[in-house]
């Protein structure tokens, strides 16, 4: 999430009652995950385990909760509970807006697009020109969608992130991390009717030029998706994934989180991706695999019982 101007760290050490170290005068321009941080954002981590890799981040500024050694530049905001300070900050600067209109007053719909019956669309919307938005969609607070849109009826874009703390010493041990993120679509996107696309934690969920999507698919939080990509019907996405340019991804196909699927590769139906991908390639089975590989594999385990045979001599 992007600040609306700079932020003085001061003023967010007062808000989430923290001990400032380090460049205490600098001023901070967003708040992101560690998959997204960039330079002026903000990051928190609350596990020793990850303390290094969000102190050597692109974060210029660490909420954490133990003070140590930081890089010359950046600026610790060290509090008990980093978590509930990242949530502090969230609320503050992008707080839950209710709008009980079909379309928010502050949305903004461009020339010749077409709004159908039962839509809703939420606060700071933006939809550009020659769309067509289908009964029973709804858009929800920030979404971005470009030029020549096709949504199809009951699709939901901008849902929160299936995202959650997990402490094991409150009564209720997974805590919802809000999201502030967005989903951005470029031109001339098609999505299928009941697809579910949900925002970003912190950062965007993008869906590139051209891409046609399918009925029934999920797109899973800050999931960066490439131009001209095919997608059938009820392939889910999980978060913070890669899918680059052209690619082809059939009928029922899972894809695991926080990997990149390579330009131009093509995953048969009911193939399950749990690892990146090669681009330029075509992929079966679970976990997916060189799919002529696959193709082999199954003709020899079709061959089994007859090899048994020759083997054991129709003995049992």
């Amino acid at each position: 999430m992007r600040f609306e101007k700079p932020v003085p760290l001061q003023q967010i050490a007062r808000l989430i009652k923290a001990e400032l170290a380090g460049n205490t005068t600098a001023s901070a321009t967003g708040i992101n995950e560690i998959h997204k941080v960039e330079k002026g954002d903000l990051a928190f981590v609350d596990h020793p385990k990850y303390y290094e890799a969000c102190i050597r981040s692109a974060a210029s500024f660490i909420i954490i909760n133990k003070k140590t050694d930081f890089p010359e530049g950046k600026a610790l905001l060290i509090v008990d509970e980093p978590f509930e300070a990242y949530l502090t900050i969230v609320n503050y600067f992008r707080p839950f807006q209710p709008s009980m209109r079909p379309v928010s007053d502050t949305a903004i719909i461009g020339e010749g697009t077409v709004i159908m019956p039962n839509t809703y669309i939420g606060n700071h919307v933006t939809i550009g020109r020659n769309c067509i938005i289908h009964p029973n969609v709804t858009i929800l607070d920030y979404v971005v969608i470009g030029d020549d849109v096709n949504i199809q009826a009951g699709t939901v874009i901008g849902s929160d992130a299936f995202y959650y703390n997990k402490k094991t010493n409150r009564d209720i041990h997974y805590k919802k991390m809000a999201s502030c993120g967005r989903v951005v679509i470029e031109n001339g996107v098609e999505i299928g009717a009941n697809c579910t696309i949900d925002r970003g934690v912190t950062g965007d969920t993008f869906i590139g030029t051209g891409t046609k999507i399918d009925n029934l698919v999920h797109i899973g939080h800050d999931t960066t998706i490439g131009k001209n990509c095919l997608f059938a019907a009820q392939v889910g996405i999980a978060g913070a994934t890669i899918i680059e340019d052209n690619v082809i991804l059939w009928g029922q196909v899972g894809v695991s989180k926080t990997l990149t699927i390579g330009e131009g590769a093509v995953v048969n139906a009911q193939s399950g991706v749990k690892g990146s991908l090669e681009g330029r390639k075509a992929y079966f089975g679970t976990p997916a695999e060189d799919a002529k590989e696959k193709m082999k594999e199954l003709v020899w385990i079709k061959r089994i019982p007859e090899l048994w045979e020759k083997v054991m001599g129709g003995k049992r």
